[in-house]
C-alpha cells in the first residue's frame, strides 16, 4: 500500500461502523448484567423509553456547563474530520494537515472529558478509560506516522476513531444524557 493510496472504502467504513455500534450494545448489556439486570431487561428497557427523533436542542448545550461545551465541540470536530480522514487519500499534504487538526480535536476532547463527573459525581466512571486511552495513544499513532510505519499507524488511528469516538460517542446518546436529551429527549 503507498502513503497516497485509498486505505479504508465505504464498505470497509460501514463495517467498521457496524462493528463499533456491536461493540456499544455488547457494553451497554455488560453495564446492565453488572447493575443485575438481563439482557431483556436492558434491552426492553431502551426500547420504551420512546425518543422522538428532533432538531437539536441547542439550549441545553448552551445551558451546560463550560467544559461540556468544548467536549461537544471538540468531539464534534473529531468526528467530522475523522470521517473526510477515513474516506479520502492518504500521505497528501491535506490529509497531514487535517491529521493534526484531528489530533488536536481528539486530546482536548480526551482532556475536557476528565473535567466532566455527571455519570458519577465527584469521581471518574468507565467513559474516563476512553479518555486515558486516547491520551495514551495519540502520540502512539503520531509517533508511528513520523517512522513512516503506515500500518500501525492507521491501525492506532482508526482504532482511537472506531473506541473514542463511536463507542464512547454512542454513550452519550443512552438515556437521561444531555445528548439524548438534546436529540430524542
Amino acid at each position: 500500500m503507498s502513503d497516497t493510496s485509498l486505505s479504508i472504502g465505504p464498505a470497509r467504513f460501514i463495517r467498521m461502523v457496524a462493528i463499533g455500534l456491536a461493540v456499544t450494545v455488547g457494553l451497554i448489556l455488560a453495564t446492565g448484567a453488572a447493575q443485575g439486570h438481563g439482557p431483556g431487561a436492558v434491552l426492553g428497557g431502551l426500547a420504551h423509553l420512546k425518543g422522538h427523533l428532533h432538531a437539536p436542542h441547542l439550549g441545553l448545550l448552551a445551558s451546560a456547563p463550560i467544559q461540556i461545551q468544548v467536549h461537544v465541540a471538540a468531539v464534534t470536530t473529531a468526528l467530522a474530520i475523522g470521517v473526510v480522514l477515513m474516506l479520502g487519500l492518504k500521505g497528501t499534504t491535506v490529509h497531514r494537515t487535517l491529521g493534526w487538526a484531528w489530533v488536536i480535536a481528539m486530546a482536548t476532547a480526551a482532556i475536557s472529558s476528565l473535567f466532566i463527573h455527571r455519570s458519577n459525581p465527584g469521581g471518574y466512571s468507565f467513559l474516563h478509560l476512553f479518555a486515558g486511552w486516547t491520551l495514551i495513544a495519540l502520540p502512539m499513532g503520531v509517533f508511528a506516522a513520523r517512522k513512516h510505519n503506515v500500518r500501525l499507524h492507521g491501525r492506532t488511528m482508526t482504532g482511537l476513531f472506531v473506541g473514542g469516538l463511536l463507542i464512547a460517542g454512542a454513550f452519550a446518546f443512552l438515556p437521561g444524557r444531555l445528548m439524548w436529551q438534546m436529540v430524542l429527549g
